[in-house]
């Protein structure tokens, strides 16, 4: 990316973001979906302030692109934790614990909502369905999923994050 992280801002790092990966992807037939990956790979969300200049380079309207960033779990459209927290909410999940293991993982890293901790390391979001029904409930940190999860293993999960640095 030009320049340097630190000395550029958040607009700017977001605009620079948005212009590259429709210099990237935009030409593509079907460009929605790798632009917002791309995004969300470069940044950790989509800005909401990119989806105007979206809609306009790719042809589409406003709610189109909207509709599918808040469609996909995948996306975010603010910035969030260090950590990404995704707790199952499906019907397999929640028959077999998981709106208690979303009450425990939520009051273990001080994320009442959607919004990431106070410390900023971790962002706590309910999901529905992360495909791991046989084995639920289910939650994936940072994309790698875990089945079979309880509050105990999730302490596991912590002290192992925590051995790696982080």
């Amino acid at each position: 990316m030009i320049g340097t992280m630190e000395s550029m801002t958040a607009a700017t790092v977001e605009a620079a973001a948005v212009r590259a990966a429709l210099l990237e992807h935009g030409h593509k037939p079907g460009a929605l979906l790798p632009v917002l990956h791309h995004l969300q790979d470069e940044l950790g969300y989509v800005p909401r302030a990119a989806v105007p200049q979206l809609a306009d380079a790719l042809n589409l309207s406003r709610a189109e692109v909207y509709g599918v960033l808040t469609f996909y779990h995948h996306f975010r459209s603010e910035p969030g934790g260090r950590h990404r927290v995704q707790v199952c909410r499906a019907e397999s999940c929640r028959a077999l614990g998981g709106e208690q293991l979303l009450a425990h993982v939520r009051e273990r890293l001080g994320c009442p909502g959607a919004d990431a901790g106070a410390d900023g390391r971790f962002t706590v979001e309910p999901v529905y369905c992360l495909g791991l029904c046989a084995s639920s409930p289910a939650l994936a940190v940072d994309g790698r999923p875990y089945a079979r999860m309880t509050p105990q293993r999730f302490e596991r999960v912590l002290a192992q994050l925590a051995e790696t640095g982080e």
